[in-house]
């Protein structure tokens, strides 16, 4: 009976140890598998970016207020960027119609203005005043180009069809909307004006929170950059109809086409921070014009609406689209040159 039951003592501590060590095995394995998934859910973040969102809807968040203020997008998830279109085997496409927006509200000498405000606009009157900012001729930087959707991009080519996994946004500097705002710093600094260039990517890896983020990295320019007068906020639109149809708006200079731009100026009537708009809406009516008269048909009409997307960070701000993302980057990098051109003579004149 003795030995029986030294038997039995034995067999349950095996039992025991043999269960103990299989519970050890399962913790481990099902760690592995949580750890595992942490770092695939780490790598898809780090490639995403938050959808495209168009600037004609007022959803951005606009500084000082820190509401958050989430972009309008036709899209529910993010999307991994598409760096090789080269396969499209079996891919739908879409037409791209090629088009020149020139009609406004109202018309001033060869420009148009949509007012989208109850401020009675005199046009006359604000380009015959005086810019807001004393410009000096000098090689000290006084213009600065940031871009709030950096990874905004165009087309590869010129085109009049997409295909369905078209997606105009990449982190390359190269390929997105910083290249034209490169375009725009050479041609302002070949025309004798110091320009600062900051390609810092605001939109990556999270859509929200962009002006958040651009509105920190204008302060601290200005802050480095004491005699800078201008900052140029340089974006891309994207304009699709109910059917697919993608808009792309051009002119042509020279027997050469490029992307139309539209310059747009906040109101800010009722808004103690932004105390300066209609300094900004002089320099907006001026930029309009002498880009009409250097270019005709460069400009869509100038857009003003009670919206402040970082504007009020100085007294010489202004957003600008250039072109859409049916344009070529090849249409849109010819624009940038002559929106330096146009930005340097309304600068030296004033």
């Amino acid at each position: 009976m003795r030995n029986k039951g030294r038997i039995k003592a034995i067999f349950c501590v095996l039992l025991s140890v043999v269960f103990c060590a299989f519970g050890v095995l399962c913790v481990k394995h099902r760690a592995s598998q949580c750890l595992n998934f942490k770092e695939s859910v780490s790598f898809l973040s780090a490639l995403s970016v938050m959808p495209d969102a168009s600037l004609n809807e007022q959803t951005k968040s606009q500084k000082p207020s820190k509401k958050k203020i989430k972009a309008t997008t036709s899209e529910t998830t993010p999307k991994q960027e598409i760096e090789d279109n080269s396969n499209h085997e079996g891919e739908k496409t879409y037409k791209i119609q090629e088009i020149n927006i020139s009609s406004g509200e109202f018309s001033y000498n060869d420009f148009s203005v949509t007012n989208n405000t109850s401020y009675d606009m005199n046009v006359e009157k604000l380009l015959n005043s005086e810019l807001g900012f004393d410009f000096k001729d000098t090689r000290q930087a006084q213009v600065l180009i940031v871009h709030t959707h950096t990874c905004e991009s165009y087309m590869d080519s010129d085109e009049d069809f997409y295909f369905e996994s078209f997606y105009p946004r990449t982190v390359n500097n190269e390929k997105n909307v910083t290249a034209v705002g490169e375009e725009i710093a050479k041609s302002l600094k070949s025309n004798g004006i110091g320009v600062v260039h900051a390609k810092t990517q605001h939109d990556y890896p999270s859509y929200d929170g962009a002006y958040d983020r651009s509105y920190d990295t204008i302060m601290s320019y200005l802050e480095k950059y004491k005699e800078i007068k201008v900052v140029l906020d340089i974006h891309r639109d994207s304009m699709t109809s109910d059917d697919m149809t993608k808009l792309k708006p051009t002119f042509t200079y020279n027997g050469e086409k490029a992307a139309q731009i539209m310059i747009m100026s906040g109101y800010g009537v009722n808004d103690s921070s932004f105390p300066f708009w209609e300094d900004n809406l002089k320099f907006a009516l001026k930029l309009q014009d002498t880009c009409e008269n250097m270019y005709s048909g460069m400009t869509r009409p100038l857009n003003f609406g009670e919206y402040t997307y970082n504007m009020n960070a100085n007294c010489g701000s202004l957003l600008i689209e250039v072109g859409t993302d049916a344009n070529s980057l090849e249409q849109a990098k010819r624009t940038g040159k002559m929106l330096g051109n146009a930005l340097a003579q309304v600068l030296q004149n004033s």
